[in-house]
């Protein structure tokens, strides 16, 4: 069906997102194909010891309460617990989340609001409102899942009617809020694979203003695997809701390995998350503030795999 439609379809899961973006005139695809119902995507396989396959219209419900993610990655679990709201997650589905569209205060607003500024870059205008000298679109990255899944290594499965591919998370994204997926329309997010845990750690820390139901205005997504000893064999940080990509902090990495994950290694993590963390004036709370944020949300998110071993 999407190779005889073509440019002028989109795929559907739950809706949460693309619904209402239609509704304010963001997206205007022509025939919305719902994949809602094709069993094969609504399956969950495998466990810590082999792996883990995910469909991609497994519901974020679903997802919380299955008991072999609980149990086997429950870090998964817990990060989509802070989606949203009970009733939206049992709409919204795991595929869904990582091919959320960049949000932005200039850009998610209806259409009389949009047209009253001349629009924005990201649709029917020629300017970033938020940078306005800038070539590029800096809507942000607003999934909780997908600086998770970059974090953990994720690969995901994408088909279309020439053929399928496998592509690392951290692959599927652009720094670029207008192309933001590195993902052509016609492809099919099909399954979401965490590879064999085989003592990896991980969590993800969210900051909102509300305790349900808001976006992120800062995502930490943190990955280590430890040594017998608790030395720090390797490391990921990953921030969300600060760009139009996850963004992985190297220095952060670099700061970790070799060493125990003692107070100065989570201080220097810390900082190096901090210095690289420019979340700019596009979404809730002041930009200033929420780049401060950094440094205790990376701290407490390593301070609590910290308290694992």
């Amino acid at each position: 069906m999407m190779a005889d439609f073509g440019p002028d379809a989109m795929f559907v899961a739950g809706g949460t997102d693309l619904y209402p973006n239609m509704k304010r005139r963001q997206q205007t695809p022509k025939t919305v194909i719902s994949i809602a119902r094709l069993r094969e995507l609504c399956q969950v396989r495998g466990d810590r010891e082999k792996g883990m396959a995910i469909g991609s219209s497994v519901s974020l419900t679903d997802l919380c309460n299955h008991s072999v993610v609980n149990r086997d990655y429950p870090f998964v679990a817990a990060a989509a617990r802070l989606i949203s709201t009970p009733i939206l997650r049992n709409m919204g589905t795991i595929g869904g989340n990582l091919l959320l569209d960049t949000r932005c205060n200039y850009y998610d607003q209806n259409y009389e609001w949009r047209k009253s500024i001349n629009f924005c870059m990201k649709k029917d205008g020629d300017i970033c409102w938020v940078a306005p000298s800038s070539p590029k679109c800096w809507a942000v990255q607003s999934s909780d899942l997908a600086p998770l899944m970059v974090a953990i290594g994720a690969k995901l499965t994408l088909v279309s009617a020439n053929g399928e591919r496998l592509v690392d998370a951290a692959d599927l994204y652009n720094n670029d809020g207008i192309q933001y997926l590195n993902k052509r329309p016609d492809e099919l997010l099909t399954e979401i694979h965490l590879a064999p845990r085989n003592g990896t750690r991980a969590i993800y820390k969210k900051l909102r203003r509300r305790g349900s139901f808001d976006f992120p205005v800062l995502g930490v997504a943190a990955s280590l695997d430890f040594a017998s000893d608790g030395t720090v064999l390797d490391a990921k940080l990953v921030l969300g809701g600060v760009a139009p990509a996850p963004i992985e902090v190297i220095e952060a990495r670099q700061a970790l390995i070799g060493a125990p994950l003692d107070p100065e290694r989570i201080s220097a993590a810390a900082e190096a998350c901090f210095v690289k963390a420019r979340p700019l004036d596009n979404t809730d709370f002041v930009m200033g503030w929420r780049k401060q944020m950094a440094r205790p949300f990376v701290a407490r998110a390593l301070e609590e795999l910290r308290a694992q071993l």
